[in-house]
C-alpha cells in the first residue's frame, strides 16, 4: 500500500484492524465481542481520516493579506490551533490567522469548513439535539457518550439547543416561500390548537402565576402537583400549540361516525380518510396565547391560493380562545367556520351517561345521544338528560356531571352543527391537535422531575416541532448556512476568497 503523507495514520490503524481479525485468535471472538472491538477501533479509524483529509487541504492560506468587513488590512500571518469535537473524537485543526496591530484576526479555513463557535461539530450538535427533544439532558449526553466516545458538558448541551433554535421563525418563512404545489387546490385550509401546561423554576412563571404561588408559600401551602395526580397551576405555565394544514373534504353522514366509535364499522365499507397535506405544527410557551394564535392565522394567509379556500378551526370549546379566534378572524377579515371537537363532546355525554344508567347500559344510551348531537339536536339532548335528572329527583352533587354537560352543548351549541359539517366534508376531531400535544409538550416536557427555564424550554418546542413536521434535516441545513453568513461571511469584504485553499 502506497501511503500519502496525511493519511499515514489512518492507514497504520486500517492496518493494524486487519491484522487483528486476521489473527487465529480473533476467529475465537463471538459477534458481540468483534462489535465491541470493531465500534472504538473503527471510530478511531474515522477520526484519522478526518484528520488526514483536513491536514490535506492545507492551513487556509489565501494570500498575503485579508481585507475584513471593517476594511482594514491584515498581513501578518500565525499559525493557530483549534480543538474540535467530533461524532468520532477530538481532532485539532490548525490553521492560518491573519492579523494585525489592534485588530481582531480572521481564520480563513474556519470559515471554508464552517466550523462552530462551539468547540462541537454541527453533526454532532444535530445529534444531540436529536436526543435531547426527545430525552433529559442527563440521558442524552449519556447516549451520545455511550454512541461517540465524546463527553459533553451539560451546559454546553443546554447552549446548543438555546442557539439551534433561533432560525425558527424565518426558516418557515422561506420554507412557505418554496413550498411544494401539492396543497394549492385542496378546498379546505384547517387551524387548530390547543395548550399544556409545563412546570417551571420560579423565574419562568408568568407574573401572575408567580404571585399566586407566592402567596400561597406565604400560608404555608406546596404548589407542587400532589401524588394523587391532583394537578396544580401554580408551578406551571401555558405552552401553546397550532397547527395549520390543508385537507380534501371527507363527505359524510352521522351514522359513518358513530359506527366508528362503538365499533360499528364494517372493514370492507370503511371510507378511505384523507390525510393532511403541508401540514406544520408548533409551540410556544414564551409568546402568550393571542401571539400564537394570531401566528396560526399568519401562517395560513401565507399559504398559496388561501382566499379561495375553507377555513375552519377546531378548538376543544375553550370559551375565552374561541373569543381570540373571532377577534383574530374579524382583524384578518377571513370568515371561518369554528368547530368543536367532537372527542370532547363524547367525553361529556359518557359521563353524564355513568349517572343516568346502570353499567352494562351506559353504551347504547350514549351511543342514541352521541347520534342525535351528530344530526344537530345538542340542545335536545341537553334539555332530555336535565329533565331525567329533574325526574329522578338526584342530588346536585350527583347530578354535576349531567349539568356540566347540559351547559356545554348548550354554550357551545353554534359550534355543534355536525350533520352540516359532515355534509361539506369538514374535519370534527381536533386529533391532530391532541396527538401534538402529547408528543411535543408532554411526553417530553412532563418528563418527571423536569423544571424549564423559560428560554430553554422554548427552545426545546421549537426544535421538537420541527422533528414532529417532518423539517429537522431541512432545518439544520438552513441553520448551518444561516451560521456561515453570521459567523464568518460578514466578516470579509471579499467573502469569495474563501472558496478556496492553497
Amino acid at each position: 500500500m502506497i501511503k500519502e503523507k496525511n493519511f499515514c495514520l489512518s492507514e497504520d490503524k486500517f492496518c493494524e484492524m486487519v491484522d487483528y481479525l486476521k489473527d487465529f485468535h480473533s476467529h475465537n471472538l463471538d459477534l458481540n465481542e468483534l462489535e465491541n472491538y470493531l465500534n472504538p477501533n473503527g471510530r478511531e479509524l474515522i477520526r484519522r481520516l478526518l484528520i488526514g483529509h483536513l491536514n490535506s487541504r492545507g492551513l487556509g492560506d489565501v494570500g498575503p493579506i485579508v481585507i475584513g468587513s471593517d476594511g482594514l488590512h491584515r498581513s501578518h500571518k500565525r499559525t493557530r490551533s483549534r480543538i474540535i469535537k467530533t461524532l468520532f473524537g477530538d481532532i485539532e485543526i490548525k490553521r492560518i490567522g491573519y492579523s494585525n496591530r489592534n485588530v481582531h484576526s480572521l481564520f480563513p479555513l474556519d470559515a471554508m469548513l464552517n466550523l462552530p463557535t462551539l468547540n462541537i461539530s454541527y453533526a454532532l450538535q444535530k445529534n444531540l439535539i436529536l436526543e435531547i427533544i426527545k430525552s433529559s439532558y442527563d440521558d442524552s449526553i449519556a447516549s451520545i457518550e455511550r454512541w461517540t466516545g465524546v463527553k459533553i458538558k451539560k451546559k454546553q448541551a443546554k447552549q446548543i439547543v438555546i442557539d439551534a433554535s433561533k432560525d425558527f421563525d424565518e426558516f418557515y418563512e422561506y420554507k412557505q416561500s418554496t413550498e411544494k404545489e401539492e396543497a394549492v387546490d385542496l378546498p379546505l385550509i384547517v387551524l387548530t390548537s390547543d395548550a399544556k401546561g409545563i412546570v417551571m423554576r420560579k423565574d419562568g412563571l408568568r407574573e401572575e402565576t408567580k404571585k399566586r404561588a407566592e402567596a400561597k408559600i406565604k400560608k404555608n401551602i406546596k404548589t407542587e402537583p400532589k401524588k394523587t395526580g391532583k394537578e396544580k397551576t401554580d408551578c406551571k405555565r401555558m405552552a401553546t400549540v397550532a397547527s395549520v394544514y390543508e385537507i380534501d373534504r371527507f363527505i359524510r353522514i352521522p351514522e359513518d361516525i358513530s359506527n366508528e366509535f362503538f365499533n360499528k364499522c364494517d372493514s370492507k365499507t370503511k371510507k378511505n380518510r384523507p390525510r393532511p397535506i403541508a401540514k406544520r405544527v408548533w409551540a410556544s410557551i414564551e409568546k402568550k396565547s393571542e401571539n400564537t394564535l394570531q401566528k396560526m392565522f399568519e401562517e395560513a394567509l401565507q399559504r398559496k391560493n388561501s382566499d379561495n379556500k375553507e377555513w375552519v378551526v377546531l378548538v376543544d370549546g375553550d370559551l375565552n380562545q374561541i373569543r381570540a379566534i373571532k377577534n383574530i378572524s374579524r382583524k384578518f377579515n377571513k370568515n371561518v367556520v369554528i368547530i368543536c371537537d367532537i372527542i370532547h363532546v363524547l367525553e361529556y355525554i359518557w359521563k353524564a351517561g355513568k349517572v343516568l344508567n346502570e353499567k352494562e347500559e351506559v353504551s347504547h344510551w350514549v351511543s342514541k345521544r352521541f347520534e342525535l348531537i351528530l344530526r344537530g339536536q345538542c340542545k335536545t339532548v341537553a334539555s332530555g338528560m336535565k329533565r331525567s335528572a329533574t325526574f329522578r329527583k338526584l342530588s346536585k352533587e350527583t347530578r354535576e356531571p349531567i349539568d356540566k354537560c347540559a351547559k356545554y352543548l348548550h354554550n357551545h351549541s353554534e359550534y355543534l352543527f355536525y350533520n352540516e359539517y359532515l355534509k361539506l366534508g369538514y374535519p370534527i376531531a381536533t386529533g391532530i391537535i391532541e396527538g401534538a400535544c402529547r408528543y411535543l409538550v408532554k411526553d417530553r416536557m412532563g418528563l418527571t422531575g423536569a423544571r424549564w427555564g423559560l428560554e430553554g424550554a422554548e427552545a426545546v418546542l421549537k426544535l421538537r416541532s420541527i422533528k414532529i413536521s417532518g423539517d429537522f434535516d431541512l432545518y439544520w441545513d438552513f441553520y448551518e448556512k444561516k451560521q456561515y453568513d453570521r459567523n464568518y461571511k460578514v466578516l470579509y469584504q471579499d467573502p469569495s476568497i474563501l472558496k478556496a485553499s492553497s
